[in-house]
Parts: C-alpha cells; structure tokens; sequence
C-alpha cells in the first residue's frame, strides 16, 4: 500500500507511534515524512523508557547533565525529551503549516503519577506547553475524570490536547463534551480557536484482549448454545465498539452546536485509533488497522505495524460500514452478562498503572545512568576479536548501514536471505514489539486461576515448543504457590516411566505444545498421558488437566476441542518454532509456573528497542552479535563455544537449536554450538572456535571469569555479555533471534527453514509404519559385537572403519572414526538413552577425553530430542561432523495407546532414521548398541574411547 494515498483518498492521517532521538538524527523520520506520508508522532513514558534504557543515544545527554550540573534524574528526563519533541515537531512543522493545524503533531504525555489530579494535571500540561514552545505540540491527557476535568481549561487556554486510555463510547461522550466546551470559553473569550486542535485516543484491540477469555470461558453444561454465541462474538468487539463511537462523532459533527463553531474556525476533535496492532494469532496483523480505515481519524502505530501496512495493506473506507452489525454485537455482549463498561473502566486503570510503572523505570534507568551503572545501557557487551576478524565484522557492519539491511529485515525483505518464503516466518519480530505489550489478560488470569490446584505443570513438546520452557523451569525454579515446572521432550520409556513417578497425575497441569500439531513424539506422550490421566479422575474430569498450545486448526487443537481440554493458547503461524520463545509457546508456561510475565516482558522490550530497525548497525546488539556470528563462520571459526554463569547455564540448550537449526543446511559450514564443554587449558582449543561468555553480574563464578580472561590473553576471540539479572532472560531470546536472522543472511541460507529435520522424521515414520505391518522392526545385523555391545554403520563407513582399525574391537573402530579427524571437525555424541545425572555425566567424560586429546570441538547430545535442535545442522551442514550414536535396549518399554508399537519402538525408529541420513549425506557415524545394561555400556564405550585416544597422546609426549 501506498501510504501517501490513505490521506488523500480516505481522509485518514498515519502518525507514528514510536520515537528516538537517532530517528530524528539519522533523517529516518523526514524520510517518513517526505517519502511516506507520516502526518504526526505520538509518544508515552514506555515509548521513552524503551529508548532511554534500550540504546546508548542518550548517554552523552545523561552523563554530561549529570557532570554538569548534578540536577536530577526527573530534570535530566525532561531536557531529554523536550528536545526529541522539539526537534520532531520541527521536522513536521511543514505538514502542520500546509494542514492549516488539522496534522503535523508530536504527542507528549503529563506525567502518569498525575492521571488522578486534575490541577496537577492542568499545571503540568501548562509547563510542558512552555517548555516544548511549538505550536505543533500535543500534550497528552489521560480520560480519568480528573483528566477530562482538565481538558476544557486547557482547550481554553489554547493548548492542544491529545486525550489518551479512551475505550468507551460513554467516555467518549463526556471527552467530547469537554472538548466543545473548552472552544466554547475560548470562542467567549475573543480567542483564535484556528490554533487549538485535538485527538481522542481511542484503544482498539486491548479490548478484545480482555473480553475474549470471558467469551471462550466454559459454560456448564446444557449451555452449549450460549457458548456458541459468546464464541460468536471473539474479536468482534473492539471494532463494533470504534465504529459506534465513529457514528457518534459524525452525528455530533453535523449538529447545530458544531457547526456554529465550524463557523468560527473550530477544528474538529479527530479520532485516533490506537493500540490497533492485533494481540491474537487469530487475527491478521492489520485486522485492525485495515477495518478503521475512514475519514477524519487518525491511526498511530508502531514502525512493525506500519512496515506491515506499507507491505501488504489494503485500503478501503469500511468504517461506516453497516452500524447495524455493531448495534448488534454490543447487545449480545450485554446478553452474556459482560459489562462492557466495566472492562473498558478497568483497562483505563491498567493502562495508567502500566505508563505511571514505565515512568518510574524510567527515573530509575536515569538514576542508574547517571552512577555508570548500565554503561553502556542495555547493550553491556564487550568484544576481544583477532585484527584481521575485527576489519572484516567491521566490514560487513558498514555493508549492512550502507545497504540499509537493518530495516529491511524489520520490513521483512526476503532478499536478505535466499529470496523465497523468509517472509512469511517473521511475525517473531511483530509478536515482540507489539503483540504482547500489553499481555493477554486470559494469560495471566488463567495463570492466576490455576494457582494453588496443581503441584506439577508438565510441558510435552520438542524443539522449539520445549527448550524455552525447560530453560525457565530450571533458571526460575518452583515460584511460591504455582506447579512446579517440569518437561518431557524424550520418547524413552525409562525417562517417561521416571516423570510419572515424580507427579501426581490427579495433581498436574498437561501443557501439550505443538505448533504443527503433528508431531510424532507431543502426539504420543498426549495420548499416553490422557489414557492415565482418564484412568486416575475419570474422563469426564481428565480434559481439566489438558492445556493445549498449538496453530489455529491443527490436529492437536482438534484433538484438544475433542476431548475439552481446559484452554487451548494459539500459536502464530507466522513463526517457527524457535523463534517462538516470546510467543505463547514460551510465555504460557512461564505464566503457569508463576514468572510476572509484566516484569519480564517489559524487560524484554528494552532489548527490541534496542535492537529496532532505526537503531544502526554498529550500535545495535543483535545486528552486531549476528555479524560476528556470521562473518566467523563463513572463515572458519565455526565452533560457537558457549559458557554461561552457572545460573543460567541451560539458555545453552535453548541457543543450540535457534544457531544450529537455523544456520545448518545447503551443504554450508554451519555455526555449531558447543554447549556445556567446561573450560580446559588454552592450548586444548583450535583456531575454529569464537568463545560467548554470558555472565549473570548478580551471580558471577570466578572460575569461569578466570578461564575466560584466559582464553582472551591466549588470543582466542572472545564475546562477552552481561545480563544484570535472570529476569533478563527475555533480552536474551530477543537478542539471539535477530543475530541469527542476520548471521543466516551472512552465511546466504534460509534462517527459518529445517528441511533435513523433516527428512529425519520421514524415515522414522517408515519405520513406525513396518512395525505397525509386521510387528517388528526391519532386521539389522552388526558388523562388529563385543561383550554384548553391537557396532552398527552404513557400509560405506563400515568399510573405512574396518580397513583403518589394526585390530577389530570396539577401541579400534572408535579410534579409526576419531582418527579422521581434520582441523575445523568436531565430535558429537547422540545417545537415545534416558536423560539422567548418571548418563550425562559419562557422556561429559567421554566428550571431554575426545577433546582433550584429539584437540576438537565436542557436542554431548540427547536424542530423540536434538533431533528437533543441532540435528538439522548434523546432517544439513559442512561434512566436518564425526558422530558416535549410543542405542540401548529398554528393559521397560511402554505401550502408546492406540497404536501397534511402543514407546521403545519410537526411539528405536528414530535412531534408525537419524543414522539413515546421517548415511545418505556421508557423514562419519558409528553406533554404539549398548544392550540392557545401560550404565555398564557406557562405561565400556568410556573406556574404549580413553583406549582410542590414548596413543595420540603418548605419541605427542
């Protein structure tokens, strides 16, 4: 869409919802101005507190005001954005001149702290007029009572007002009444009322956030067609609601008493939609936007918003479109016992409760800038890079300012990448900067609902619908009178069979988490944990202990409407399940487990300020950590080392899947993340390796500050990155998901796609399928067996191990794999066995023996699991993979209902599958079947690696 045509043709101005002081600097908002037709900014204390916090634009103001003068951090906020609207009302002052004052306004709010005093409120808005000193100023009221009680002496005086948190019709009414009256007085007092102007801000889609979970409540039983009609009305509301209010405004502006003031130059107070990015998956992004569109109103909206409008808008005038249906709405609405007015009564509150918490942030960013505390702002990264690495990040950094590549990756230009579907796999970035600003309140009251029945919360999922919860469960823990969050993510029947121990089925919350629906191990251990469940409450209580997080119209949310599970959360369809952290996929159980997801993602928030698409490449943290990412890789340092404060050491596993799966395919050298190697002498690590320390400031180890300050005194390069607190995590998701959107474009593939996953799974589902036919597996024979331990390989890699080992045996054909190893390789352990401590810490020593002697990298890996995370890069990647797969046989197999196989059957299946394509890219595997005893294989493979690697050792001594 052209949004210079909206004006002209419809009668509707865009302003902006957003503002920055490099916007302004950089010429980004005259460009808008000239080349996209913006008519006005708005802004508010979260806007400012965003930019403050969330970029290093501020620090020279902050520190030399401070140096300067000492005055305070409310004084220093002010001079800050006194300036930014002064110098955006200067930029707009030509649209407000050849507007004759109709647009060309910049919004500045009274403080919050003032929403319930109307003479502080008159006060404040008199100094801010002062202050700002431009006619193009509109300074912002909110519609409490005492608001409105301000506005007719300040529309009198003269003073342009932009009255924000309207939601209701009645409201409304009493602003516009204000209004009227305030020209009135001025018109009495022989004033020019040419030069008063004003907005009534009203809020859209925060009302359908709040209405809807009381719409899809259950109603008991015998009221299935009250539920229907309730459901009837999802998502209708917020449009009938603005729509009546429109039909209002055009009644009030063709009556007597309006007119007369028209005659004495009067404009008219416009309404400004706000708010009308869409919170619900449900909904088109501009479902909103594009059902408002009519003349005489404004829309405001942030730059994700107005990206999307430009890039697949459609414009008509639908706002006066059939009254009639939104008579119709509101009265059904009333009919279910909803009272409207009380919901819009009580997001008024909310919203100044959220503006008064976002301006004492703000205060206490400044306070903080001001001792030094978060230099350099949230960005609190370092880098030690090698010369000749530094010139070449700083290449590609002035390559993506110069080709403006940030904002196109905000505007959602596929060319960054491959050129094909990119596009359609960004409502990430939308879903952060707008879709959970404001949070579902069903979020949080379902959250609240389930606090104190459940001792357990269980996650079923993998990939992209499991590692973000796991990492909260275990950075988090248990929160004071929410379930504990728990997650299984494995098709073992072992490490089913040992989370079913450690819940109480009648007391846990099933979270069953699938984007698609269909995948293979979420619908089974749905299924299995169903069937216990009906069989421990009945099946007419089982659905209660179901919730569902899944795409509109999948197979899991038909299964979940079925069997009334208790809520089903959508999913985006725009977004991959990686990229899926700060979507419900991530924030449901977070809710549920007790996380103030209002602290969190307003942290969050910080950091997708900071990374936005007017913030320069070579200041914004993603972009840069993604150019080192990418520009590493594509000469050889591949090996993406990860060490993290023992705190949050498991975002590592989170990492693995985001870097791996996005970056790992075409035959490419992927970034493959090493997590959880623990730090070993410098001289241990090969050139192919970069090194990110996450260190959590509040909880250092100084061990690893002493390893770390190693590594970059050997001339290792090193990344280092602070989070101030956990609670930060969220920047964390944020940051990682643009560095790798922007690593993906550096190395020239598709960030968003796995199509050797998919491949895995189809081989896998071959083999489910015979067995489902013949009752069993097809017949594999060993080509080598020792003590009970079975070798297994594709013939080809079984030729090469038999024909390089001296001496058939277990130590030598793991020393013929492990002595193919070539500078820039790296070692990857897949074991299908329970994940335990017991497991794992072998798996560590056999992991770290391999790198210490053979001087390579190493993953430690389990499966099925990684199949949904590193495996894509395994097989998608460089050939410079050396994989040693562990299988065992399960002494307890359990059944999945409804189907010819088990639970053991499954992981065999998927073993065989991932070994099959490990086969057809020819990659280097072996695998390792280590019998019924599984702890004493594993000490036969430790022991048969420490064989192996032992001479290389001797040798080099």
């Amino acid at each position: 869409m052209d949004l210079k045509e909206l004006y002209p043709k419809f009668g509707q101005s865009i302003w902006l919802d957003y503002i920055r002081r490099h916007l302004i600097t950089s010429g980004g908002l005259a460009r808008l101005v000239a080349d996209e037709g913006l008519r006005g900014v708005t802004s508010n204390p979260t806007i400012f507190q965003n930019a403050i916090a969330g970029s290093t634009d501020y620090e020279s103001t902050i520190h030399g005001l401070a140096t300067a003068s000492g005055i305070s951090a409310g004084a220093i906020y002010e001079r800050i954005v006194v300036e930014d609207i002064q110098a955006a009302a200067d930029i707009l002052r030509p649209v407000y001149d050849a507007s004759a004052g109709v647009d060309g306004f910049v919004s500045l709010e009274v403080s919050p702290t003032l929403a319930h005093d109307s003479a502080g409120t008159m006060n404040e808005a008199r100094r801010l007029w002062a202050a700002v000193d431009r006619a193009n100023l509109m300074v912002k009221v909110p519609a409490t009572p005492q608001g409105i009680a301000a506005i007719t002496p300040l529309i009198s005086e003269g003073i342009n007002i932009n009255v924000t948190l309207l939601f209701s019709r009645a409201v409304w009414r009493q602003v516009l009444e204000a209004y009227m009256r305030g020209l009135e007085l001025r018109a009495e007092q022989g004033g020019d009322l040419t030069k008063v102007s004003s907005v009534a801000s009203v809020f859209v889609s925060r009302i359908d956030a709040a209405i809807n979970p009381l719409l899809e409540a259950p109603l008991p039983a015998g009221r299935e067609a009250d539920q229907a009609a309730q459901h009837e009305l999802v998502n209708k509301v917020a449009i009938a609601n603005a729509k009546l209010i429109y039909r209002d405004w055009q009644k009030v502006h063709s009556g007597a008493r309006w007119l007369d003031l028209v005659q004495r130059g009067a404009h008219a107070q416009r309404l400004l939609w706000a708010s009308t990015g869409t919170k619900d998956p449900r909904l088109s992004a501009l479902a909103y936007v594009e059902a408002l569109i009519g003349p005489d109103t404004v829309d405001t909206m942030p730059p994700a918003t107005l990206d999307a409008l430009r890039d697949h808008g459609q414009a008509a005038d639908r706002l006066a479109e059939d009254p009639e249906e939104s008579e119709r709405i509101i009265a059904a609405l009333a009919n279910t016992g909803i009272s409207l007015e009380e919901v819009t009564d009580r997001l008024r509150e909310e919203g100044v409760r959220k503006f008064a918490a976002s301006f004492e942030a703000v205060m206490a960013t400044i306070e903080q800038k001001r001792a030094g505390a978060l230099l350099p702002g949230i960005d609190r990264t370092n880098y030690h890079l090698p010369p000749a690495l530094l010139d070449a990040v700083r290449a590609s950094l002035q390559d993506w300012r110069s080709n403006d590549k940030v904002r196109r990756l905000w505007a959602r230009d596929a060319s960054l990448w491959s050129g094909h579907d990119e596009a359609h796999w960004l409502d990430w970035l939308e879903v952060a900067e707008e879709g959970y600003r404001t949070i579902d309140r069903g979020l949080g009251e379902f959250a609240a609902a389930i606090k104190g029945e459940f001792e357990h919360a269980v996650v079923l999922g993998m990939g992209g619908s499991s590692l973000c919860p796991d990492v909260l469960a275990r950075t988090f823990g248990k929160q004071e009178g929410y379930p504990e969050l728990l997650v299984l993510d494995s098709t073992d029947p072992a490490q089913i069979s040992a989370m079913e121990r450690r819940i109480a089925l009648e007391k846990t919350l099933f979270i069953v988490s699938s984007k698609s629906g269909s995948t293979l191990e979420t619908n089974v251990l749905n299924d299995y944990f169903y069937e216990r469940v009906c069989s421990t409450v009945g099946d007419a209580q089982a659905g209660k202990h179901f919730i569902a997080v899944t795409d509109p119209g999948s197979a899991l949310n038909r299964v979940a409407e079925s069997r009334a599970y208790r809520h089903i959360f959508a999913g985006v369809p725009g977004i991959g399940g990686r990229y899926s952290a700060l979507s419900n996929f991530g924030m449901v159980p977070a809710a549920v487990m007790g996380i103030d997801l209002d602290d969190f993602l307003e942290r969050t928030e910080q950091m997708v300020e900071a990374c936005s698409a007017y913030v320069p490449a070579e200041q914004n943290p993603g972009v840069v950590l993604g150019t080192i990412l990418g520009t590493f890789a594509a000469r050889g340092r591949d090996k993406l080392t990860l060490i993290a404060s023992p705190a949050i050491a498991n975002l590592g596993a989170w990492l693995e899947q985001l870097v791996a799966e996005s970056t790992g395919k075409q035959g490419r050298r992927a970034i493959i993340p090493i997590d959880r190697e623990v730090p070993a002498l410098t001289d241990v690590y090969g050139d192919d390796r970069l090194f990110v320390y996450l260190r959590l400031d509040s909880q250092p180890d100084l061990a690893q500050d002493a390893a770390v300050d190693a590594l970059e005194n050997a001339g290792h390069p090193v990344a280092r990155i602070a989070l101030a607190d956990v609670r930060d995590l969220g920047q964390e998701f944020f940051r990682w998901e643009i560095a790798t959107a922007v690593a993906g474009s550096i190395l020239g593939v598709n960030p968003f796609d796995q199509p050797d996953v998919e491949l895995s799974k189809i081989e896998a589902r071959k083999l489910t399928d015979a067995y489902e036919q013949t009752g069993a597996l097809p017949e594999e024979i060993p080509f080598y067996q020792e003590d009970g331990v079975l070798l297994f390989a594709d013939p080809k890699i079984q030729f090469a191990l038999e024909h390089v080992s001296a001496v058939p045996s277990l130590a030598g054909y793991l020393k013929a794999l492990l002595g193919s190893a070539k500078p820039g390789d790296y070692f990857a352990v897949l074991a299908y066995l329970e994940q335990n401590p017991e497991h794992d810490r072998m798996l560590q020593e056999i992991r770290h023996i391999v790198r210490d002697r053979q001087r390579i990298a190493t993953c430690e890996e389990f499966g099925p699991r990684f199949l949904h995370s590193t495996g894509q890069a395994y097989k998608g990647g460089a050939n410079n993979g050396m994989f040693l797969q562990l299988t065992c046989d399960d002494p307890v197999d359990l059944p999945v209902p409804g189907r010819h196989f088990t639970f053991g059957v499954v992981k065999a299946a998927q073993a065989r599958g991932d070994l099959a394509v490990l086969a057809q890219r020819d990659r280097r595997a072996l695998r390792v079947h280590l019998g019924p005893d599984v702890d004493r294989g594993l000490m036969k493979v430790l022991h048969a690696v420490d064989a192996a690697t032992a001479p290389r050792v001797q040798a080099a001594e």
